[in-house]
Order: structure tokens, then sequence, then C-alpha cells
């Protein structure tokens, strides 16, 4: 992890992916409690959208918390970051926040700040979710994690949506924000899609 913080001092970007339950939030959780262990300003935030667990926290399925703002649009992040001291940026969920929070992202690691996002890589149909695949493709650092099936036990990279305990349509709406009530962690083999 040196190579991270070497990089950072000069400004990048690092992104988290993978399927729910595979510890996204959970990482960077981690990451920017250390970054505030070596006394680094963090603003952290997540889409006002994800409120399952609480509003004002990015909290991991495990229960783990970090306070945050929540923002209902990337433009939101902008005007924080524009009249705020920080050497951190976090971002949960960064998949809800549409294609502006790549312009922010590049524009904070180019003011040499260290910018940390995480997010789903792939949607429910397994297909690239939102500005997350663009977002890897610029990030110094991507950490691919992955989840436990739930069907097989194999490692898992995909996330299946249930409705009343079946797969989710191909048709079914992209975004639904829910937990183990809607969704589970799923293996290339096990994750299924109703065409």
């Amino acid at each position: 992890m040196v190579e991270i913080v070497e990089c950072a001092q000069r400004g990048s970007i690092e992104v988290i992916v993978g399927p729910m339950y595979a510890g996204k939030s959970e990482e960077l959780i981690r990451r920017v409690n250390r970054a505030k262990i070596a006394d680094l300003k963090v603003l952290a935030f997540k889409p006002a959208i994800d409120n399952r667990y609480c509003v004002d926290n990015i909290t991991s399925h495990n229960g783990k918390q970090m306070e945050c703002i929540a923002v209902d649009d990337a433009e939101k992040i902008l005007e924080y970051i524009e009249k705020e001291e920080f050497d951190v940026l976090a971002v949960d969920e960064v998949q809800f926040l549409g294609e502006k929070i790549m312009a922010i992202c590049q524009q904070a690691a180019e003011k040499g700040k260290r910018v940390i996002v995480s997010g789903l890589d792939m949607d429910f149909r397994a297909e690239p979710f939102s500005i997350v695949p663009n977002l890897m493709a610029i990030a110094e650092y991507v950490t691919k994690l992955t989840a436990i099936c739930k069907v097989c036990k194999m490692p898992a990279t995909r996330t299946q949506r249930l409705v009343n305990g079946r797969p989710a349509k191909y048709s079914d709406p992209v975004i639904m924000v829910g937990a183990k009530e809607s969704y589970e962690a799923r293996c290339r083999k096990c994750h299924e899609v109703i065409k």
C-alpha cells in the first residue's frame, strides 16, 4: 500500500468495486480511518437515495459507520470541495451520482487530493453499472472485491436481485435501493436474470 500513499501525495483516484456484500463500504471506511490517523482532513459523501441504515453515515452491512454528508447529486459535492479545505475526498455508492462525479473526481485528483470511491461495478443484470467502469479506467488504483455466493458458497462477483424470492426480470428498473430482502451475492454460474 506504500504506492497508494506516495501517489496520493500527488493526487490520485482509488476505486473500490464488487457486488453487494463484498465489503466495499467497509474498505472505504478502513482507508478513511487510516487517513484520519495521519491527521488528513477528509470530506466524505454518499447519495441521499441510500438511506438503508442511516441518513448521515456511510454504513457497511456489518455495521461499521463513518460520518458523511448525504447529497442528492454530484453538484452538491462540488459546492463543498470548492469552499472547504480537505486532503481526501471519499464517496460511497458512487454509481448513484451520475456523470458529473467523474469530472469532480478528476478535478480533486488534479489538485493533489486523494480520491477514494466505492460502488457497484455491475448492476443486477451483470452489466456495467453507470459511470463506475469509466471511473475505473481513469483511476490509479482499482480494488475489485468478491463476496460469497449465497447458493454455492464460491467467490461471488455479481449481485442477484430478488423479487418475492425469485430472480428479477431483465426489464425491471436498474436502480432499486435495498439490502438482504432484495439482494444477494452470486457467482457467474448461480446468477440469474429472467429475460
